[in-house]
């Protein structure tokens, strides 16, 4: 399809020529490069460079599952018609294929470059049981023996036996074999073992001196592949790992019992179709065939790999004991110094609206909202929304306490959460089983919007509060996500928090809404609006502005309005950690707008939209990001921020994160879409996070800081939409 031009018409331009958006796929594959690009920065700890590698190992397991098992459908379906970008789904396959075996070849160029500094710094991996010394072979063999051996369970190939079932994400083992009874030339058969999960990846092999020397568990299974299979000589044998379509087809309105139909969906999910194969680079070209014509991979699916498949495995090495040189100093979040510890939550919240900032700011008054609300004989009912929780969760105890205690306690726990659905199951029974009321959803739409109210009985009447957040209910990913909240007992609010949680719960829709713009009823419309204001206000010769931070944007409705405030020359400062399909720089239609991506110690997570709104500026926060799906297929909430002391506080951290020279990544100005470093000469050098992190522990930020702190992020289960 021939490119349009990007040159600045006389006529209006059409702001839907593909040429003016980023695929969103090849998008998020540039995101997963500035996460690796943390891990080649050789200033960071050697242990972070580490654990960045991992993370993006991590992140582009879900991409396959997700993003590319969805293109695939679309192919298979024959659907072809063109994305925001003008590509049909094969012709996305086919650029994704290519940007992502590039990728593969960084990714292990990068963990070549770690291995000899990790064995520098006392951590050696053998990365081949051919290279252990006759005294580690030793202990390999005899752990082998004792403590593998037993779980193994080799299956071959032949006649009676035909080819298993390879469970999704799990390592395997190829073989080829040859009975030792038969000639050179006897036939060859197929074997395959796999590498049990219930077994640390990385064994530890005993060290006099105080190293730490780790063997792959592949390896040690290789060295003793003649003990499984006693009469037949090994001729090959190679580690290989498939991935298969983890989307779940849910037929809504014909399941009776969603809990239920999810419940099944969940087991069929290992068999979902092999998207990609990858395989040791050195593979016998035998076993190579026999598993694509078993797995139905076509080429560009197999991904050949120059070092031990499957990077995840540094994250335990991230979390060893000790080496606390290698990593960056721990880091305390702060007491939200709103809060009074010698009063209860809700006599601080009516001293006025309380702000959040996580992770910089404890989740504990988080946390203790919900569980003084169980335990106040005053409360007398607690409604929330639960989309990802930690795995042995405060706030689920302390609905489940309340429930005991006699308060209604109604809780939507959304089940369609992406690879959290067998957790939320789990979670969603134990709390009907304690007496609470479950929902779990509307049909058709995930609930993602993160909101808590609690009523109280008061002297002067019933008061309702309410938290309000753009992050989830995870006392655990609150330590490594940045996110904001609120917590108010403003009237218009808490009349619209029962209003959201009567439309969960009972299909009611309310005719005016005070303070909240819900989707998909009407946040799309909401921001439009705002968007088209700035626009408006530009034209009339006074100056329009809007700043907004996100975790994506790819709606192309939002992006052609921001096309058009731009060109009526409103300001657009645009803060998006992950997808982008805007791009800056095109003459005529997007010179007035800048977009610019941290990556960091911390995952930025928080959603923040400021409008100028010609001096008298709106602040809002909200549950969602600029995308399809947020605007018009989930529950998502975006509400106001109208405290003048929290509005000035926000303006801050956007302004700090605005101006972080070391960890952003900007958009080029000339129409590519890509990302360069900021450019440093002649300013002051700064990371937004560790400002913030020596903000929270009362330090003054330096403002040459060049290396940050952090800890580990899981990654293992993002936020929908950050795939």
């Amino acid at each position: 399809m021939a490119e349009k031009s990007l040159e600045k018409n006389a006529a209006k331009p059409d702001y839907g020529n593909p040429a003016y958006y980023t695929n969103r796929e090849l998008s998020w594959i540039m995101f997963n490069e500035r996460i690796l690009d943390e891990a080649k920065d050789k200033t960071l700890p050697l242990f972070e460079r580490v654990n960045f590698l991992s993370i993006t190992a991590s992140n582009q397991d879900e991409f396959f599952m997700v993003r590319v098992a969805s293109l695939k459908d679309q192919q298979e379906a024959g659907y072809s018609r063109p994305d925001i970008a003008g590509m049909t789904p094969a012709e996305q396959l086919t650029a994704i294929s290519g940007e992502l075996h590039r990728f593969a070849e960084q990714q292990y160029r990068t963990y070549r470059s770690l291995i000899p500094k990790l064995a520098e710094a006392g951590v050696e991996i053998v990365t081949s049981h051919e290279m252990l010394e006759p005294e580690d072979a030793a202990f390999v063999d005899r752990f082998f023996q004792e403590s593998i051996y037993p779980v193994l369970t080799p299956m071959a190939v032949d006649s009676s036996r035909p080819f298993p079932l390879i469970r999704n994400k799990t390592l395997n083992i190829a073989l080829l074999l040859r009975g030792k009874k038969e000639d050179g030339d006897g036939e060859l058969e197929f074997a395959t073992v796999q590498v049990p999960d219930v077994v640390p990846r990385l064994v530890r092999i005993p060290t006099e001196d105080g190293h730490i020397r780790l063997i792959l568990l592949e390896e040690v299974i290789e060295r003793n592949l003649d003990r499984l299979f006693l009469n037949y000589n090994v001729i090959a044998a190679h580690p290989y790992r498939i991935e298969r379509n983890a989307d779940l087809p849910i037929d809504e309105e014909e399941a009776a019992d969603l809990l239920k139909e999810i419940e099944r969906q969940l087991k069929r999910r290992q068999w979902g179709q092999v998207i990609k194969l990858e395989v040791d680079q050195h593979m016998d070209p035998r076993l190579l065939d026999y598993l694509k014509a078993q797995t139905g991979v076509s080429d560009e699916d197999i991904y050949p790999i120059s070092g031990p498949i499957d990077l995840t495995f540094l994250g335990k090495i991230y979390g060893m004991e000790g080496f606390a040189d290698l990593r960056d100093k721990p880091f305390s979040p702060k007491k939200v110094p709103e809060i009074d510890p010698d009063l209860s939550i809700f006599d601080n919240i009516r001293k006025g609206d309380i702000f959040l900032h996580h992770p910089y700011e404890t989740f504990d008054p988080v946390v203790e909202f919900v569980r003084q609300a169980s335990e106040d004989p005053q409360v007398l009912a607690i409604k929330q929304t639960l989309y990802r929780v930690s795995g042995n969760s405060p706030i689920v105890a302390a609905l489940e306490r309340a429930a005991e205690n006699g308060k209604q306690v109604t809780v939507l726990v959304e089940l369609k959460a992406r690879f959290d659905e067998e957790h939320n199951i789990v979670w969603a029974k134990r709390l009907e089983k304690a007496g609470c009321h479950v929902l779990y959803g509307l049909r058709g739409l995930k609930t993602h919007s993160k909101i808590t109210l609690v009523v109280r009985d008061e002297e002067d009447g019933i008061r309702r509060y309410v938290h309000l957040a753009t992050g989830n209910y995870n006392d655990s990913t609150a330590k490594h996500y940045t996110d904001c909240g609120i917590m108010t007992c403003s009237r218009p609010f808490g009349e619209d928090a029962t209003a959201v949680f009567n439309m969960l719960s009972g299909y009611s829709e309310p005719e005016v809404w005070n303070k909240l713009a819900i989707a998909p009823l009407w946040l799309r419309s909401r921001l439009l609006a705002l968007i088209d204001r700035e626009a408006e206000i530009a034209r009339s010769g006074e100056k329009g502005s809007i700043i907004a931070k996100m975790n994506s944007l790819c709606d192309r409705e939002v992006i052609e309005h921001l096309y058009a405030a731009s060109a009526a020359g409103v300001k657009i400062q645009l803060i998006v950690r992950g997808i982008c399909c805007l791009k800056t720089g095109i003459p005529g239609v997007s010179e007035h707008i800048h977009v610019r991506s941290l990556v960091g110690r911390f995952l930025e997570h928080s959603r923040i939209f400021i409008f100028g709104n010609d001096g008298s500026e709106e602040i809002y926060m909200a549950s969602a990001d600029w995308m399809p799906r947020n605007l018009d297929k989930r529950v998502e909430i975006m509400f106001p921020i109208e405290d003048e002391h929290i509005r000035k506080h926000i303006h801050e951290l956007i302004d700090i994160q605005l101006a972080d020279t070391l960890k952003a990544r900007v958009m080029k100005m000339d129409g590519s879409g890509t990302y360069e470093r900021v450019d440093r000469r002649g300013k002051v050098l700064m990371s937004a996070q560790q400002h913030f992190i020596e903000m929270a522990t009362a330090q003054e930020p330096k403002e040459d800081t060049v290396q940050e702190s952090r800890v580990f992020i899981p990654m293992e289960k993002p936020e929908d939409g950050d795939v």
